[in-house]
C-alpha cells in the first residue's frame, strides 16, 4: 500500500494538461511513487487552445512555439522527429528514411490541427478541403491518397494496419514543452517540474 500522506498535508488534485501524442506516463508513475497524496488527473488538451487551457490546468504539456508572455513558465523537454505517413502499399515504403526530395509530385495532405507547418517543394496540393484533424488526414492515407507529415508520436497515436510511416529527415521538428502560468507556481508544480527533469526524491529544487 502506499504510504499514508504526512500530517500536514491535505489529499488534493494536481491537473496537468497534455497535447495528444504527449507520453507523460513515466512521469505520472513517479508522480504517484512521490506524492501519493496529491491525485494527478491527466486532461487533454487542443494544440490550437494550449494557451487558454492554461488557465484551467495547473500546468500542461503543450507544443513550441507557444505565444511569449512574462506571465508563463516555458521548460523545453524534448524534440519530436517528424514522420511521413503513408499508406502501407505505397512505393514510399521501400526506403527506411526519406527526405522532402522524395515526396516531390506526392500529394501532401495537411489537416487544420497540423503542428509542423512542413514545406514540401514540388508536392500536389490536394483537390479537397483540408481535414478537419490528424485522424482524419490518416484515415485518408490509408485509403491511398497522398501522404501526411506529423510529429511520430502522433504517427503511433494513429497506428493502424493499413499504413506506415519513414523518418523525415530534413523536416521540421516539434518541441515539447511544459508549461504554466507564473502565479499559479505551486510547492506541487515545482514537484513535477523535479519528476521532469529526472531530479530524484531526495534533491533540492
Amino acid at each position: 500500500m502506499p504510504p499514508a500522506p504526512p500530517a500536514h498535508e491535505e489529499p488534493r488534485d494536481f491537473v496537468l494538461g497534455a497535447i495528444p501524442g504527449a507520453t507523460p506516463g513515466k512521469w505520472i508513475g513517479l508522480w504517484r511513487e512521490r506524492m501519493p497524496h496529491v491525485t494527478l488527473t491527466l486532461r487533454e488538451i487542443a494544440v490550437a487552445d494550449q494557451r487558454a487551457a492554461l488557465d484551467d490546468v495547473d500546468a500542461a504539456l503543450v507544443r513550441l512555439p507557444l505565444a511569449a508572455s512574462d506571465d508563463l513558465h516555458v521548460i523545453p523537454l524534448y524534440e519530436e522527429q517528424p514522420v511521413v505517413v503513408m499508406s502501407a502499399d505505397s512505393d514510399l515504403t521501400a526506403a527506411d528514411e526519406l527526405d522532402a526530395a522524395d515526396l516531390a509530385g506526392e500529394v501532401v495532405i495537411v489537416a487544420l490541427d497540423d503542428v509542423l507547418h512542413a514545406e514540401i517543394p514540388d508536392a500536389v496540393a490536394p483537390a479537397f478541403a483540408p481535414p478537419v484533424d490528424t485522424a482524419e488526414a490518416i484515415a485518408i492515407v490509408a485509403a491511398g491518397v497522398g501522404v501526411v507529415i506529423v510529429p511520430m508520436s502522433l504517427a503511433r497515436a494513429h497506428q493502424r494496419r493499413d499504413i506506415e510511416y519513414r523518418v523525415l529527415r530534413d523536416g521540421p521538428t516539434s518541441t515539447v514543452a511544459l508549461a504554466w502560468l507564473r502565479e499559479r507556481t505551486t510547492a506541487d508544480v515545482e514537484a513535477f517540474v523535479g519528476v521532469v527533469r529526472g531530479r530524484t526524491a531526495r534533491s533540492s529544487r
